[in-house]
């Protein structure tokens, strides 16, 4: 029995009716503490139980991808760990890899609260934090303490990889026409602690910042980075589930020009339709009204649809990590399929509790063997051919 779905959830989200983003700092700050603590012995043991009880091994869910070696295909998606506290444990919750932030370059407080809400009627959430988070230098010392403490406790280093990406944004208060240099300056400051980098021009809870997915704004922003990247670590772009098919060539021609890693397809979406929910129960305002962006189910389909796309553009030669309504094996292996190399999790992470990645790693193989595939690598795309 899954103790998260059959108590946990229910008491936390219908009994308590916990307010979204209190129990999302609460839940960091546990992790935190545990990060903080790895060389106590009772830690070490903790998080080694929990990799053992929410993680799978087998060599068929493993991949390459620039360079860089995943241990299975599902990994975090960016928005949960804004700050990376948690960087060090993200292995032992089952996941292939983490993506942190999104980062900015200047520290900010984001949005007013109330922020994160829940629609349980439609297995989503809307955010509109607005990119809060303690700025690209706080991560980087943090980084730099991680490692100074690992090395003077001679703390062992992972057995097995883990990539970790990194989410960068733009400033709330930096101008439009200087993202570009915003976004350098995360980048100059994190260069040294992510293996890879994604360039967020997506969400739609920093005003202008979607217009900056248009080729004029993307290309300043790219230029600069490779130039400062000179071909080092994998960039990748964040894409919106709202864009049309022109825009999505025009931005996928810019991938090919500026010769980034991959697209990250989607994130949150704008539209409102479809929603069982009419009316958010913190607000009383219709939902249409509220502002912000929508993560879940609602999105499964299209951030599907933008992953099939891009494989088919690209003949399949431009890496995608899928993302947006994956709360199964099922929904996993529908973006694979479509194109994705990689999938990120958050909401279904959120709604399905920590087994989740287990229960999905073992449906994937479950899947390579109806298939006939003898590796994740191989199904990548597999819908299409």
């Amino acid at each position: 029995m899954d103790i998260y779905q059959s108590s946990v959830r229910p008491l936390l989200f219908s009994v308590l009716k916990t307010d979204a983003e209190w129990l999302h700092n609460r839940t960091l700050q546990v992790l935190e503490l545990a990060a903080r603590t790895q060389s106590n012995p009772a830690t070490r043991q903790m998080l080694s139980r929990l990799q053992k009880s929410l993680g799978v091994q087998d060599s068929r869910l493993e991949q390459s991808l620039w360079g860089l070696s995943f241990n299975n295909p599902v990994g975090l998606a960016a928005g949960f760990d804004k700050n990376g506290v948690a960087a060090d444990i993200w292995a032992n919750f089952g996941f292939g890899f983490a993506e942190l932030g999104t980062v900015t370059c200047q520290p900010q407080p984001g949005n007013p609260q109330p922020r994160l809400f829940r629609l349980t009627e439609d297995s989503a959430a809307l955010n509109r934090m607005g990119f809060n988070n303690q700025g690209a230098a706080a991560m980087a010392a943090r980084f730099q303490r991680a490692q100074k403490s690992k090395f003077d406790a001679q703390r062992p280093m992972p057995q097995s990889p883990f990539p970790l990406g990194i989410n960068l944004g733009k400033s709330k208060v930096t101008p439009l026409e200087q993202a570009a240099a915003d976004y350098l300056e995360s980048f100059k400051l994190l260069k040294d602690w992510g293996d890879y980098f994604v360039v967020n021009v997506s969400s739609p809870n920093t005003p202008g910042l979607r217009s900056l997915q248009d080729a004029a704004g993307l290309s300043t922003i790219l230029e600069i980075l490779q130039q400062e990247n000179q071909g080092i670590k994998p960039i990748l772009v964040k894409i919106a589930p709202d864009l049309e098919s022109e825009d999505l060539v025009s931005i996928l021609d810019l991938a090919k020009t500026y010769q980034l890693a991959g697209i990250i397809a989607t994130n949150t979406t704008i539209r409102r339709d479809g929603l069982k929910t009419q009316i958010l129960r913190e607000t009383g305002k219709p939902i249409a009204e509220e502002a912000g962006g929508i993560s879940g189910l609602p999105v499964r389909e299209r951030s599907t649809e933008v992953i099939r796309f891009i494989w088919q553009y690209t003949k399949g030669e431009l890496p995608i990590i899928g993302v947006g309504g994956i709360f199964t094996a099922e929904d996993a292996w529908e973006k694979i399929a479509a194109g994705a190399s990689l999938i990120q999790v958050y909401t279904g992470w959120v709604y399905e509790g920590p087994w989740m990645v287990r229960r999905i790693l073992q449906g994937l193989l479950q899947k390579l063997e109806e298939k006939g595939f003898n590796s994740i690598s191989e199904a990548v795309g597999s819908d299409n051919q």
